[in-house]
Formats: C-alpha cells, structure tokens, sequence
C-alpha cells in the first residue's frame, strides 16, 4: 500500500470515476444554494437532492465530486478524540437512474484495492440484513467469503430521513489492527470502538417512504456514495488520526510554534490544539464560501467556531492574536485543490482578525462583568452564582462558560449547576426544534404534479408574451381554477417576469386571457426552476390550460433595472476606491433603491461617501453603454469578470459590463448608464463585523427626495425669514449661538435653585452615628427625576457625612431616590443596598450603585413607614 497523499488521493478517486464515464464537478459551496432546510452542505450528496429527487435534470447520469462539508453536531467532541472534526471532505460518486449496486460495489472494490492498494484481508463490508442482492454481489462477484460480510440491521445500514427517497447501505470497514482493538470480544466491523473504521458507504436509493412508514420502489433508482478523504489519508498514511495526516499535520505544528506547546506530551493541551487546527480549517473555508461572522444562522457558526479557537489559544497562553497566522498555513496546504483561497487571502486573514480583536474584548468586557457578580457575592457572603447569570454571560454576552467556571473556582465559587443546566436544557430544545421544522435533509419539494422541464424565462428579450397555464395554488392545494377574489399561484410554461433572485426583487404585472385578470405582486422559483406567480385574481376567471398574455408591469422593471444597473456601478466605486479588500456581501435592488452590503472594516468618512457617489454619478452622465453577453466562464474570468462569493456558476454565464464593471449576473439592466437618472447615497451603516451597509437611491426616487428637501428649505426660510440656502445656514447658526447662551444661563441658574434647595434641606438632617441623615418628601408637583438627581449630586457634595433619601409622589406614583456621601460609604452604608431594603416596605424595588440609587414604590400609604426604616438601616450598619 502506498503512502498517499491527501491531495493525490482526491486526485486518483476523482480520475478514476472520470474513467468510469462519469462527470466530475468541482465542489459546491458551503452554503447550500435554494435550500433553506440546510445551514450548512452537510454530506457529499447535499447540493444534489433536486437530481436525486428528479426535480431538476443533472448535467450527467454520472456524476463524481470532492465535496467541502461541515457539520457541528459532534462540535462538543472535537480535540477530545482522534476522529472527530467540524470540517472535512466527502468522496463520492453518484448514479441518477443509471447504473446500481453492482458496478457501485465493484467499482469500490476496484478502487481500494487496485488503484490504492489496500490488502483485501483487510477489507470488510457490511450489508442491510434484507438486501439479499448486494450480499451476493459481494460473495459471488467480488469473491470475499461469507463470513467475511456483515449483515447489520436498519439502524447501521439503512438510510432513511423521514418521508422520500432511501434504501439500504452497503459500507467498507477497514481493519486497523488489535493495536486499536477494544476490550469487548464482539469486535467486529461495527463496533464503535477504532479498531474497524468505515471508509466508504454505499446508498442504495431505492425506495420512497411515504412518511407513514410505507415503502414503495421507485422507477429510477440512483447511487449515492460516501468516503470522507481525511479518514482515507489517514488509512493510507498509517497514522493514528486524521490530525497526523500531511496536509493537516503542518497546520497543528503551527500552532505548537506560536504557542509554544509540544504535540503529544499532555492530553490537555493536545485537546486545545486539535480544536484550533480544526476550528482553522472550517473557518477558513466558510469565509472563503462568503460566510461572514454574525449572530444568526451560518454566520453564528462562523463567529462561534472562531472564538472557541481563540479561547483555546488564551488556554495555550497565546495573548496575542494568532488565528490569522494559522489559517495562513491553512491556505498554503489547501491552495492547490481550492485556488479561490489565494484570491480571497488578503481578505479571509482581515475576517478573521477582527473577529479575534471582538472576541478578546468580549472576553475583557465578560471578565469585568463577572467580576462585579462575584464582588455581590462575596458582598453577600455567598459562594453560589445563580444558573441565570452564568448562562446569560454565555449566551448574550458571548463569554465563553468553561471561563466562567474557571475564575469562579479561583475564588473558592461555584455555579447552580441544576439551574444554569436547565436553561441550557431548553435552549437545546429550542434549536432541536427548530431542526426538526426545518427538516434534515428536506426532500419534498413542489413540483405540481409536472415534469421536469423548467420554465422558460423570455424576460430579458420580452416583457410581455403568449403562455398556456401549466398549473394552479390556491389555499395551499393545487387547483383547476381562480375565481375572482382567489389569492393564489400560476404556473405557466414560459414568462416573461423576473423572479425574485439574486437580490433583485421580483416582476409584478398581470397574467390576462380575454377579460380575466391577475394581479401578480410576487415572483419565486421553485427547486424544479418553475416560476411562481404569486397574486390575486381581479376580474373573471382563469383555468388550467388557458392560453393567457404575461405582461411586465414596465415602470416597475424600469425602475428596478436603474437601481441594478447603478448597483454595478456602486460596486466598482467602493473597489477602486476603499481597495481590493471590497467585496460584495449581500444586496437588495428594489424600484430606483439599492441597499448594498459590502466588506469593509471602518465606517466611510464623509468625504470618501461624496467621492463614492461623484464616481457613481460621473459613471451615469459618460452614458457608458451596457454591454450583455453570454460567455464561457473561462472566458468571463479571462476578461476579469468579478464573481460572487459562494455562488455556483455553469459552463456558460451571463456577462454585464459597464464603463470599468465587469461582473457575471443573472439580472436585469438597462442599455446604457445615462438612462439611471441622479444617484444619490442615502446612508451608510454597519451590519456585522467587517461588513459595510450603503443604502441608495435613483431615478426618481432621487428626484422626489429632491423635491421633498426644497420643500424643507422653503419651510425653513419662512420661519427664518431667509431667501436663499446660505442665508437660511446664517440665521440658524446666529440662532443657534443665542440659544446656546440661554441654556447656559438657564443651567447656571438652575443649579444655583438646586445648590439653594440643597442647603435648606441639609438644615433638615439629624445626627446618627457621626453622620447627617436626612428623609424628606418633595411636593413641588414641577419636580422629576433629573432635578432629584441634580439635588443627590449637590447634597453629596456639600456633605461628604450624608445619607439621604428623598421621595416624591407625582401622578399616582412613587418615587424614591437615596444618596450616600465618601464618608458615608467608607462606614458601610450603600445607596444600593438601603434603596433595595426599604422599598420593600412600600411593595416596591429598587436598586443602584453605593453613591446613588433609585427605585419606586406601589403602597403610597406605606410612605411614611418606608421613610421611617432608614435611621433602623443606618443604626444597624454603624452598631449604634
């Protein structure tokens, strides 16, 4: 058996199907494409199930890939055992309704021991305990004796996710020898332990269960087939596990020299080790797939994988930021299979690096957080935090839990362990339920009952068009007809409406035969690539078969076709002038409004915002005309078109090309750039880390917004009795000088009221243990909370000895403020904790730091007792 390498084994597994006619395709992207059952493509077959399913035609009935997956349930294992990683590549080669079990299983056998050279003896599959067939293939063509081949039941080797296509499994073990064997006499392939380890797994889909447990067979019985390269490099290299192979060894010696740990001497910091080379891997090949850290979805497990390697390297003793320079390593070992890593370098290392800065000042805000909790405990003489503030510091602030146990336990503390467990609970509940809505795998998908040849879309040539009535929605079931007054959806086999995609929103306009009328405000593709035409029916009726007229709605499309061309023209502006680091992160394009997200890491000054939109407008009055083509996408990137991040392009692509933009897009676009009208930037935001929002308008949008800031400056220069806009900035800075005077001597006199108002109460203390006590009821009804502040603040200051409470009853409410002096604090008596005792008296709360405190009251009769409480307070804090 030769040693191969990660890379060539990818290389000879691919090869080889190509020599078996099938079509290899590059992988897909992480991030599942019209697919919302998914977070993230999870198996080799996952961007596939339209070709399995049948609801859309697959390039070739044979097909085979090197796909990038990633899955998190096992997150929690990772680094603590040899096997277990987030991130890794699946093999696999698949049939759709062409060849079935015997060349899959053949050509498995050939594969392994042939072509890579594995010793037979070492080989052992496994079979469905009912599927006869593929037991005698394995025993009669392939030639292994019986006893050789396993028959396990349902729950090892049957593939079933619920309701659609499955069937049973055929899998491959190879034997790693009684170096890895477990203790158990049953070990046999299967067993959990090292020792056997599937390599390779074939699925037979062969059924379809109707959801309901009934299995029937279906007509087009297709193969698909697993083998994860990692576990196949680690056979083949004979090492111990998949962090000992050759691509991924160097990425854990990185980060051994940057935190000066050795590999393989301490179980412990082995784990942190094997969770930042591990975390690294992913990490740097979402961000590449366009993943952006946030706190939702995909990107919450971007930001969440990031900071557990960051958290790993605090553990290491790495106090720096080190992240990016591991990924750099990363980047060097995967380059040659994914060469999208060198294009996007400068900027997966920028992504990487400013989620590492957020985290460590997560972790310091965290730490000072926590602190203050355990400060109030030691205050309390308690040694227990409630399970509620452990696990909101996790889970709103971000600071990771392990680091909560850990300072607790350096002060002797500990956690409500039953507590904080049961809202981990639930929360575990929420996301499982969440999955389960969602679905796993999602094969029902709507097809209404036709075929598969999608709808033929004529929107970029015509805007309107002759259609017949493929099929009818209405309530949510396919339907013969829409009555007027039915909401509903329309299937035709050719239109002329864009669908929503892409960022651009959708056609609306009307579907007409005769008289009969439908309104169409909506547009979506189904995963069979038919387009829905969602609306309602105004007038009449329409049927099934009808032949109808599709037509666009053309100031909307116009409109629409301004803001998308403007798009591309935003899009070069930020490039050329923020730099190569700009790329697009998301868009919306709406009738003359853009909003365009794009990756950045600092807000836009004003000045680089006026620049942006002079270049955007200079782009418009050239009248650049729009160039359309279709291009072979070698062509297109030879031209230097630009791509979007994680978007899965065909053989042929569409290419817009304006003034210096030259990008591939599916959308809709005017013919020259004149026709965009004034662009004018309305705002600029962040959104997440690194990523950049900018809201635009044009066309009319721009100039309504025009006309509404005349409107404005007419309005303006009535009050002000100004003619033109410089005389208007005039008077209001004049204006706006002399209104500054009169609130400073508005504030000098207030202040003066309070200094006033604050000596004639300090007449009114009383003396208790060396300190002025003071407990009073204000009935001026003008008073609020900011002036009882400003007279605390003046109290304090006057008398460093004093303890204050002041209260004051305004619209049925009750209000209580204390305030402690230096002197008094330093005795033990805090604003907070006397706030919080005698609220209590008035059925009320309260709450505060030791200077200042505030809380209010719901029993106004209880005043007086509530008043009464503070000298009891004071006396039995002094002992006095």
């Amino acid at each position: 058996m030769s040693k191969y390498g990660l890379n060539e084994l990818r290389e000879l597994f691919l090869a080889f199907f190509e020599e078996k006619g099938h079509l290899r395709l590059d992988s897909f992207s992480l991030v599942p494409r019209n697919d919302p059952s998914l977070l993230l493509i999870n198996a080799g077959m996952a961007p596939m199930k339209t070709w399995f399913t049948g609801e859309q035609e697959p390039p070739s009935k044979r097909i085979c890939t090197c796909q990038k997956c990633l899955r998190t349930g096992d997150i929690d294992r990772v680094g603590k055992t040899s096997r277990h990683g987030t991130y890794f590549e699946m093999l696999g080669n698949f049939s759709f309704g062409d060849y079935f079990k015997r060349e899959a299983i053949l050509w498995c056998w050939e594969f392994l021991t042939k072509r890579l050279g594995l010793d037979k003896n070492l080989l052992y599959p496994s079979v469905y305990d009912e599927d006869d067939e593929a037991y005698d293939i394995w025993v009669n063509d392939v030639g292994l004796a019986p006893e050789r081949v396993s028959k396990l039941g349902r729950e090892d080797n049957y593939w079933d996710h619920g309701s659609g296509p499955c069937g049973p499994c055929s899998e491959v073990y190879f034997d790693r020898g009684d170096a890895y064997k477990c203790n158990s006499e049953a070990c046999v392939p299967g067993c959990d332990c090292d020792r056997f380890v599937e390599i390779w797994n074939n699925v037979f889909t062969q059924f379809d269960n109707d959801g309901a447990g009934n299995y029937t067979e279906l007509s087009q019985k297709n193969i698909d087939t697993g083998m994860g390269l990692e576990r196949l490099a680690c056979i083949c290299q004979g090492v111990d596990s998949v962090f000992d192979i050759d691509t991924i060894l160097p990425i854990v010696n990185k980060v051994s020299e940057i935190s000066g740990t050795p590999y393989g001497k301490l179980a412990r910091t082995d784990v942190s080790i094997r969770i930042i080379t591990d975390h690294s891997r992913a990490t740097t090949m979402m961000i590449c797939d366009g993943i952006l850290p946030s706190n939702e979805g995909r990107g919450y497990v971007l930001r969440r994988l990031l900071r557990r390697a960051a958290r790993q390297g605090r553990l290491l003793g790495i106090n720096d930021l080190f992240l990016h320079e591991v990924c750099k390593t990363v980047i060097n070992e995967n380059k040659g299979a994914y060469p999208e890593l060198v294009e996007k370098y400068d900027f997966i290392l920028r992504v990487i690096k400013a989620e590492e800065e957020s985290f460590a000042r997560t972790i310091d805000s965290g730490t000072a957080l926590l602190n203050k909790l355990i400060d109030n405990l030691k205050e309390k003489g308690e040694t227990v935090l409630s399970g509620e503030d452990a696990f909101k510091l996790g889970d709103t602030y971000g600071f990771p839990l392990d680091l909560t146990f850990e300072l607790l336990a350096e002060h002797e503390m500990t956690v409500d362990y039953k507590a904080f467990d049961k809202l981990m609970d639930e929360q575990r509940a929420r996301a499982r339920k969440a999955r389960e809505t969602l679905g796993d795998l999602a094969w029902a998908g709507n097809d209404f009952g036709l075929d598969n040849t999608p709808t033929s879309f004529v929107g970029y040539e015509h805007l309107s068009t002759p259609a017949d009535i493929l099929a009818i929605v209405t309530q949510d079931e396919l339907g013969a007809s829409l009555l007027a007054g039915d909401e509903g959806v329309i299937v035709l086999d050719k239109t002329p409406f864009y669908a929503e995609m892409g960022g651009q929103s959708a056609d609306f306009g009307t579907i007409i035969f005769g008289d009969n009328t439908f309104d169409v405000t909506n547009v979506q593709v189904s995963k069979g690539d038919k387009y829905m035409h969602h609306g309602k029916m105004r007038i009449g009726t329409l049927s099934v078969d009808d032949p109808v007229i599709a037509t666009v709605d053309l100031p909307r499309r116009s409109a629409i076709m301004r803001a998308h061309t403007a798009t591309h023209l935003l899009h070069k502006a930020l490039s050329s002038l923020l730099g190569d680091h700009v790329n697009q992160a998301g868009s919306l394009v709406e009738p003359d409004k853009i909003r365009f997200d794009f990756t950045h890491f600092s807000a836009l000054t004003k000045e680089e915002i006026a620049r942006i939109e002079e270049s955007v407008n200079k782009d418009i009055l050239e009248g650049f005309s729009v160039d359309i083509k279709d291009l072979s996408i070698d062509d297109a990137k030879a031209q230097g078109a630009t791509a979007l991040f994680g978007e899965k392009y065909g053989n042929v692509v569409r290419v817009v090309k304006m003034a210096e933009s030259i990008e591939l897009c599916g959308g809709t676009h005017l013919d020259n750039t004149a026709k965009i009208g004034a662009f004018s930037i309305v705002s600029e935001s962040s959104i997440a880390s690194g990523v950049r929002r900018i809201e635009a308008i044009t066309g009319f949008e721009t100039l309504n917004a025009l006309k509404q800031a005349k409107r404005h400056l007419a309005v303006l220069g009535e009050i002000l009795k100004a003619n033109t806009p410089e005389e208007i900035a005039d008077k209001l800075e004049v204006n706006l000088s002399a209104l500054k005077d009169l609130r400073s001597k508005l504030d000098s006199a207030l202040s003066k009221e309070y200094a006033g108002e604050a000596r004639r109460l300090l007449t009114q203390t009383r003396d208790i243990g060396g300190l002025k006590v003071l407990t009073t009821v204000i009935d001026d009804v003008t008073i609020d909370v900011s002036k009882l502040r400003h007279i605390e603040e003046t109290l304090r200051d006057l008398e460093l000895g004093l303890v204050a409470v002041l209260a004051t009853i305004k619209d049925d409410k009750l209000t209580i403020i204390a305030a402690c002096g230096k002197a008094a604090i330093e005795r033990g008596i805090k604003a907070g904790e006397l706030i919080k005792e005698i609220t209590k008296i008035c059925d009320g709360s309260g709450g505060g730091k030791a200077e200042y405190a505030m809380g209010g009251g719901k029993d106004i009769s209880k005043l007086k007792a509530t008043l009464e409480a503070v000298d009891v307070f004071v006396r039995g804090k002094l002992g006095v």
